[in-house]
């Protein structure tokens, strides 16, 4: 990847606007296409209207290329995110784009509920909860609106479709970071 982030975001951001525009039938000037974007990457991608979400949908693990996972998560958080009616034309120039790139997760090994919540890193981790059948995420940037990680756990367990305080030694966490890059205007 370029050692310039800015241009790395900008990059990032332009390919995630263009790839939902093009499902309008609107096409963008082709910038080029780095080589990095071939690079396996996992990523999450958010659309925000007026500081309210609009949607966003991503991927945990790194199995397509970078360039590929930003377009195909941009249009399904623009189109598929089943909380959302599908953006519409208008709303497009109105809808903040922010893309996350995700580190490879790894386990956080704990004893119990406590120890677990000691483990965490608020605002730094995004936290993946397995149980059975049950998985949900949060980016890290959901701590801004959860910061503590008692309530941050309980919500997380509310989306993986589990009780908010229910525990089981089955119970399989793991943490990510992201480097993240927002548009500063739509």
């Amino acid at each position: 990847m370029p050692a310039n982030t800015k241009a790395r975001g900008d990059a990032l951001l332009r390919l995630a606007r263009a790839a939902i525009a093009r499902e309008f039938g609107q096409t963008a000037a082709d910038p080029g296409r780095p080589d990095w974007l071939d690079l396996p990457g996992a990523t999450f991608v958010t659309l925000t209207q007026r500081g309210k979400l609009r949607g966003c949908i991503g991927s945990l693990e790194a199995r397509r290329p970078l360039g590929e996972d930003v377009e195909t998560n941009a249009r399904a958080a623009a189109f598929h995110d089943p909380r959302f009616p599908p953006l519409t034309p208008a709303e497009l120039a109105d809808t903040r784009i922010e893309v996350s790139i995700l580190s490879e997760a790894e386990p956080i090994r704990f004893t119990d509920r406590e120890d677990a919540l000691r483990q965490v890193r608020p605002g730094v981790d995004g936290i993946i909860l397995e149980y059975g059948s049950h998985r949900a995420t949060f980016l890290p940037q959901v701590w801004e609106q959860l910061p503590e990680p008692e309530q941050f756990l309980a919500h997380l367990m509310i989306k993986a479709g589990l009780p908010a305080y229910y525990w089981s030694d089955g119970i399989r966490l793991y943490r990510y970071t992201v480097e993240k890059f927002k548009e500063d205007t739509p």
